[in-house]
């Protein structure tokens, strides 16, 4: 079988690559294409019907019907490979084996509707009511009316008492309805949306099957429903009419040729964008877009002169000669069959997604979204290239590039779908949205010989010739593809699981009161019982002389009703109003962090955005951050600072970590860090205008321009030789040659290009070519046009061998305009230097990895640059052998990767580029301010290890106080690793054993600041070991700060996990990039940073952010507070009903527990509903004990969240406690005032009858209840107080209107008519609260009284100190980077300063006011570091490298003083961790000489991180 080249893995990384890095454009319609497209254009409506006509379900066969499947079918392949894969025929007829007894295809494939909604307007009620009973509470509550409902329970009124429930339903079904109709409206507009589907041809691989009864009626409600909502939004739907795309609105009404409106698209995207057009090759007749809409109609020559004046805004280049001769074409086949009578009758038509079908044809347009997987058959662009933007799918922004299959390129109008004969085996649908294999088969015809059969021919089909369900066509005019996957089979929709449930410390521990109390109320209704059985057995009491008989017949059976009579009275034990306020407390919390304008980030218009409400108590609790570096503490805006070329280092620059280093030698960086910025910005002035005196470079924009480096402009104008000229300029050519970017040429004087690329550090890269004039203007089929130094050249680019992270290196191999074949190759240092020709460069080697050691020394993320000259016959054997790997089906990618390793190697090195991707705005005072409040940060990131170390420094994690552990095992084994985990863990005094790991959970105190350690991914997958992960998790609770570097994402959940086990600690992790998603999944909160490129952690976290510095305010401020709230809420709804329920069940013991009532029955329904209810919820949303300012001023405060002591068991039992006191007081009071039997009110009538007394009862404790809870309250505003009033009042209110209106014998409660004014005008009820207050609330007045004065806690001292006025300097001034939202500061050292200054500027009087626990305060710039001169472990500078004895060597005879001036401090610099292997040093790098071969062993003996 002939197997054509497969584009994407084949062509597309080696002689076509530009297929797959096609610049973003849109095709300029050639100068003959008027008369091409009238005359085709009256072709086709003389042939096309307009009517539309069923389509045949039937599976009837082509017209020729002698289609024969090649040998080794796909059905025979099936059966011994795997059953599940699928097979989808295109105008061939299914064979036996696929089809049922009826002739229908037997495999059955989804929908492509789908649905996320729960619900539909016939299933709502039952299936929500379904759900909400899933909560045991919910069912509780509904066997208690049940049992009210028989009056033999002592129900008093059945439906009042379901009022609260029904209540709570429908609160709850109106909330979920709501969601879930923005679900369906969603469902609705995705599934509604258009798409232009082939109708009028059969697809046989689905059959129309008949549509049930019951869906009918499903159909019809949801018709009739919409209907209504129609009507109601009927204003709403006009103005969306107004605003429909032109492309909807066009299909709406009278028809338009394609062209037409795709012309109108085309002058609407390059409206805002010009990009780079070559009209060098001239499309082929085929290559005009010709399908139909409905209700097509002739397009004059007017129309058409219409249509392409949307094109004159277009900048063209001129034409560039090309190199010498290509390689040759290849014949890649065609689906076509040439020999194959089509009907002509199929068309596109307007159709919608949720009738999409797998088989079919499908044409999508510029910015329209992908409907379903589809398999790209041809596209707009000549070489077959199309972009698309996956930010539904991985969250990034930036365009990828996708093929179209080679064989199916010729495939553009319905007459050519009509004409294929193909069909295609996939694997069956999985979650890998980066993985996929299948293959395209098919008989190649002759045209000129039809009577011979045909060749089996194949072409294999990846994931870069798949268009993901969820992306959007991006700078493409259209595509045409066959639909693979559909519904809840595509990729998007199997990766479309929710973020793991959470649930809250706090709610789970709270399972565990409800329990206690459930306990508790069958403990009183067992009390009750029996006492009542007991009773109803005795003939010796007066009970028989009033009751007639008993209830149930038998004292037994007596008994067991009164059980279920005590449920009924006992019921406010367990209160069904607890969830529904802590529904709405977290609700609201939600909404204040929400709104929190301190955390609104402008530049991307971000606030910090909940996702999970119900967890905002465990952001009050979080003791381990885990945090990843690039893009979390940096910003991810990767600039261009300094290169090493030819070993000379070229650029100006002043990097944070530089700062950090200086500031660790005691030197003032403000001092510093003004005298170098002015420097550079004399340089970059100069650098200018060196530059466009050297030639006009239209697209240098000054503000652009990031590597300042004036010599660099001199030697390449050949100040320094011709030798270094020539260097300078290769290497920036190499910079703009080797890349997969987009290029976007915006029109404008100047014009102004930009770059987009799947990775910043590549855009940077060149846009620093561009700046120095070397400017990529676009791509022209298979070549790269450059303007070099002002001329334009063409260069063909052969083969791309792309970059992933097994490689660490990207490779481009170009013919240059003089005809000799280049590969120029860019990576990781430690993968280029082993790749190098043996035995040349020697003292460049040397240089340039003294320069990258500095580079990575001052936080630059640093790659090599190299190049290697191919011979013709070299090229053309190897390409042959990367063709046969690119058309493997199996093992593509090995063998690939094979044969690319094979070409890359005896390099010749260029030199080395340095990338500064910058701190975020405040991340070091951000840091050192949660490391004040007793939060240990772990950084995880797959940064090399001498990166973050200097990272580290930076933002306060390290300081050279720490002896720094670089963990690296000797050899790569477990034993060794324990090994040296031992020696660690002996220095620290501990042994690693399972007590110190017990005695390490109850001790949350952060560690001395006297370790840290360092570890990379290969170590960390042997400490993670079951055998040694004990002993590395008690050696890193030791360490103040822990980096692991060159991590996974599956280690980073692994760590997460282990200390969140290990430890039973609350943790929580920040990221910004995919990679970030399984620890934060993993966390008990994630938080994902909403980055400028990619939202993937965003879409899986708990709270989204905008920068890194936010966290200290979310974490700080609202988490504490939240958890202080809640933890204050919970157990005053406990108290309260303790005190309600247990006041019932002592009046219970003086008529022998009969379950009878003390209270009227509306006090029982409305004490939690109203009498409670709304000072105890707002207690939870909005109590504080200090301001927002004083949280961050002292970050000490949230140390008990750490250590948990605001909910505890002991808290909780001591409320309960107190209520079982108070409820002793309420009852008792009142009785002991009735005991007596001789008092009367003025007018000779007693209040002591059952409703009266309770009138007593209920009002004492209504009011000790509500004043309980104000005395618990930490903040007493005007709000809580009126509250807490109205609370009260409203008891007499409502017993006064009440009784009022309640006339004698009319209800069953006539007894109660009249009860407030003869209540409440008795002085008795008045005296008897008044004591009954008094005595229930002094002991808890006086424990705390006697706690605040004689064991004040630190916030009680806090807000103390507030209420003297020692913090309101806060008012004026600002100590968090946060706090101002306009003018956030990056720089810990003018923070410092400012500190200083203020601090410098008291007066006596002023220091006294200061309060006793000042904010943290970081380390001061001039601060002396006695242990600066040495590094963290102590040990001397000398001995330790042999190879840095070139660091004094000037790297230049000019003076650069921002590079030499570091390089003359190196010797105080820490020197313990690049003693180790792991660091990739100068001394390590050149050891490294062979080029893989032999001494490939060599170089992995030095056990070498970045080398694996």
């Amino acid at each position: 079988m002939v197997m054509a080249n497969q584009p994407q893995q084949g062509d597309r990384e080696t002689s076509r690559p530009t297929k797959r890095l096609r610049w973003a454009s849109q095709r300029i319609t050639g100068s003959k294409a008027h008369s091409k497209r009238s005359s085709v254009l009256s072709r086709f409506y003389k042939t096309h019907n307009t009517g539309e006509k069923k389509r045949d379900s039937a599976g009837s066969e082509s017209a020729d019907g002698s289609h024969d499947f090649p040998n080794g079918s796909v059905q025979e392949e099936n059966e011994d490979g795997d059953a599940s894969n699928r097979s989808i025929y295109f105008n061939i007829p299914l064979p036996d084996d696929a089809k049922d007894d009826e002739g229908r295809p037997i495999a059955n494939y989804g929908r492509n509707k789908i649905r996320t909604a729960k619900y539909t307007p016939m299933t709502f009620i039952p299936k929500n009511l379904w759900y909400q009973f899933h909560n045991i509470a919910n069912i509780y509550f509904l066997f208690i009316i049940i049992l009210q409902i028989f009056p033999i329970f002592g129900g008093a009124n059945p439906g009042l008492s379901a009022v609260p429930l029904i209540f709570i339903l429908f609160v709850t079904a109106v909330k979920d309805g709501i969601e879930d109709y923005k679900r369906a409206d969603l469902d609705d507009e995705l599934n509604n949306s258009p798409v232009h589907r082939l109708v009028n041809w059969n697809n046989v691989n689905v059959s129309d099957d008949e549509v049930s009864m019951w869906r009918k009626i499903k159909k019809a409600c949801t018709r009739g429903m919409k209907w209504l909502s129609l009507k109601i939004g009927a204003k709403k739907k006009s103005k969306l009419d107004d605003g429909k795309h032109f492309a909807e609105r066009a299909l709406d009404g009278t028809g338009h040729s394609v062209d037409t409106r795709r012309s109108r698209r085309s002058s609407v995207a390059t409206s805002r964008v010009t990009s780079f057009h070559s009209v060098q090759t001239r499309p082929e007749e085929d290559d005009i877009q010709l399908t139909s809409v409905p209700s097509p109609q002739p397009v004059t020559q007017e129309g058409l002169e219409e249509s392409n004046s949307g094109l004159s805004g277009r900048t063209e280049f001129p034409l560039v000669k090309r190199g010498s001769a290509s390689l040759p074409v290849r014949f890649y086949g065609s689906l076509i069959d040439p020999v194959k009578q089509a009907p002509e009758k199929a068309r596109f038509k307007k159709d919608l997604w949720k009738n999409v079908r797998v088989g079919d044809f499908v044409r999508i347009y510029n910015d329209d979204e992908i409907p379903a997987d589809v398999v790209i058959l041809s596209t707009s662009d000549p070489d077959g290239a199309c972009y698309v933007e996956t930010k539904n799918l991985d969250g990034e922004t930036n365009l990828k590039v996708r093929q179209a299959l080679h064989s199916g390129r010729k495939v553009k109008h319905a007459r050519d779908c009509e004409k294929t004969d193909f069909w295609v085996e996939s694997e069956p649908p999985h979650a890998n949205l980066y993985q996929f294999s299948g293959v395209a088969r098919w008989k190649q015809r002759d045209e000129h010989k039809p009577e011979a059969p045909g060749t089996d021919m194949s072409e294999s089909i990846s994931i870069n010739n798949l268009l993901l369900r969820g992306c959007r066509l991006r700078n493409t005019e259209w595509i045409l593809g066959i639909v693979l996957f559909t519904g809840d089979e595509t990729k998007i929709m199997i990766n479309s699981g929710v973020t793991p449930s959470k649930r809250s410390r706090i709610s789970r521990e709270l399972n565990w009161d409800i329990i206690y109390n459930f306990i508790i109320l069958l403990a009183m209704c067992v009390v009750s019982g029996t006492v009542q059985g007991v009773t109803a057995s005795r003939s010796d009491t007066s009970l028989q002389f009033f009751e007639f008989g008993l209830i149930g017949g038998t004292p037994s059976l007596d008994g067991f009703i009164t059980f279920w009579t005590g449920v009924v009275l006992f019921q406010n034990l367990v209160p069904i109003s607890l969830y529904i306020s802590l529904e709405i407390i977290k609700t609201i919390q939600a909404i204040f962090i929400y709104s929190d304008i301190l955390m609104y980030y402008a530049k991307i218009d971000y606030p910090c955005t909940p996702k999970s409400w119900n967890i905002s108590d465990d952001v009050g609790q979080i003791e381990y951050i885990f945090s990843d570096k690039t893009g979390t503490l940096t910003q991810n805006v990767m600039e261009f600072k300094k290169c090493t070329i030819n070993g000379i280092s070229y650029g100006e620059a002043y990097t944070e970590a530089q700062a950090g280093m200086q500031k660790r030698d005691g030197v003032n960086i403000d001092e510093e860090g003004a005298k170098m910025n002015r420097q550079i910005a004399e340089d970059r002035v100069k650098m200018l205008e060196d530059l466009r005196r050297t030639h006009t470079n239209p697209y240098l924009l000054d503000d652009d321009l990031t590597f300042v480096a004036p010599a660099f402009v001199h030697d390449l104008g050949g100040t320094s030789g011709d030798a270094q000229k020539k260097a300078n300029e290769n290497f920036m050519l190499a910079l703009a040659l080797c890349h997969s970017v987009i290029t976007e040429r915006t029109p404008g004087d100047p014009p102004k290009i930009e770059f987009k690329a799947q990775s910043p550090d590549e855009a940077a890269l060149v846009a620093t070519a561009r700046d120095c004039g070397f400017t990529v203007l676009g791509r022209s089929n298979d070549s790269i046009i450059l303007n070099v130094l002002g001329k334009e050249q063409e260069y063909e680019v052969l083969s791309v061998l792309e970059f992933n992270s097994s490689r660490k290196r990207m490779s481009t191999v170009i013919r240059m305009p003089n005809g000799r074949i280049v590969l120029f190759c860019k990576g990781a240092d430690s993968v280029i230097y082993s790749r190098l020709r043996r035995g040349e460069q020697s003292q460049m080697r040397k240089a340039t990895a003294e320069d990258l050691e500095l580079f990575a020394r001052e936080g630059l993320r640093t790659l090599c640059i190299a190049q290697r000259e191919l011979g013709e016959e070299e090229y053309q054997t190897w390409h042959r052998d990367h063709e046969v790997a690119a058309s493997a089906v199996v093992e593509r990618e090995e063998k690939i990767e094979k044969v690319a390793d094979a070409i890359e190697r005896d390099l010749t090195l260029l030199g080395g580029t340095a990338i500064e991707d910058r701190l975020q705005d405040g991340v070091p005072d951000t840091i050192a301010l949660l490391g004040d409040a007793g939060i240990k940060l772990w950084v995880l990131t797959g940064d090399k290890v001498e990166t973050a170390i200097n990272i580290g420094f930076s933002c306060n994690l390290l300081n050279n106080d720490m002896d720094l552990i670089v963990f690296k095992s000797e050899n790569d084994t477990v034993e060794s690793a324990e090994l040296e985990l031992d020696k660690h863990l002996a220095s620290l005094h501990i042994t690693g054993s399972e007590a110190e790991l017990r005695a390490a959970r109850k001790n949350h105190e952060p560690p001395e600041p006297t370790h840290a350690i360092v570890i990379d991914g290969d170590s960390l997958k042997l400490v993670l070991d079951d055998q040694l992960r004990r002993k590395f998790l008690l050696l890193c609770k030791k360490c103040k700060s822990v980096l692991c570097c060159r991590v996974s994402p599956s280690q980073k959940a692994a760590v997460v996990q282990m200390v969140k086990t290990g430890l039973d600690v609350m943790t929580l992790s920040v990221g910004d990039g995919a990679n970030d998603v399984a620890m934060i999944q993993e966390a008990d909160v994630g938080v994902g940073i909403a980055g400028e490129e990619g939202r993937q952690a965003v879409m899986s976290s708990d709270y989204a952010i905008g920068q890194f510095r936010f966290l200290q305010r979310l974490i700080l401020v609202h988490g504490r507070w939240s958890y202080l709230r809640l933890s204050e809420t919970i157990p005053n709804f406990f108290y309260k009903n303790i005190v309600w329920t247990f006041a019932l069940f002592w009046y219970n013991i003086y008529n022998n527990f009969d379950s009878s009532y003390l209270f009227d029955y509306t006090y029982v329904l409305f004490y939690n509903l109203f009498f409670t209810s709304l000072p105890i919820i707002f207690m939870g949303i909005l109590d504080q004990d200090v301001s927002d300012k004083v949280s961050l001023a002292v970050p000490g405060l949230y140390r008990r969240g750490i250590e948990r002591k605001e909910w505890t068991q002991i808290k909780f039992w001591t409320y309960m406690f107190d209520a079982l006191f108070q409820s002793l007081i309420c009852w008792f009071m009142v009785y002991l005032l009735f005991a007596p039997a001789n008092f009367v009110t003025s007018n000779g009538l007693s209040v002591n009858d059952r409703e009266r007394m309770g009138v007593y009862v209920a009002c004492a404790t209504i009011v000790v209840v509500n004043l309980y809870v104000l005395l618990n309250t930490y903040r007493w505003d005007w709000l809580m107080l009126l509250l807490v009033a109205i609370s009260i009042v409203l008891i007499w209110f409502w017993t006064g209107i009440y009784t009022a209106f309640t006339a004698s014998g009319k209800t069953s409660n006539s007894n109660f008519y009249k009860a407030a004014p003869e209540v409440f005008g008795s002085l008795s009820f008045w005296t008897v609260s008044l004591l009954t207050v008094i005595i229930c609330l002094t002991p808890r007045f006086a424990a705390k009284a006697f706690q605040k004065i004689f064991m004040p806690r630190d916030i009680d001292i806090i807000r103390e100190q507030v209420r003297q006025g020692k913090f309101k300097y806060l008012d004026v001034e600002t100590t968090d980077s946060s706090s101002n939202l306009s003018s956030a500061t990056s720089s810990e050292s003018s923070k410092s300063k400012s500190r200083n200054q203020r601090t410098n500027g008291l007066t006596h009087d002023e220091d006294s006011l200061r309060p006793i626990y000042p904010p943290s305060e970081s380390q001061t710039a001039t601060t002396h570091n006695p242990r600066s001169q040495n590094g963290s472990d102590g040990t001397e500078y000398t001995g330790h490298r042999v190879s840095l004895d070139r660091m004094l060597r000037q790297s230049t005879d000019r003076p650069r003083p921002s590079f030499d001036r570091p390089r003359l401090s190196m010797d105080r610099v820490r020197p313990s961790y690049e003693a180790s292997n792991d660091f990739t040093s100068a001394a390590l790098l050149t050891r490294i000489e062979s080029s893989q071969s032999q001494h490939k062993s060599r170089l992995f003996s030095h056990g070498t991180s970045p080398l694996k």
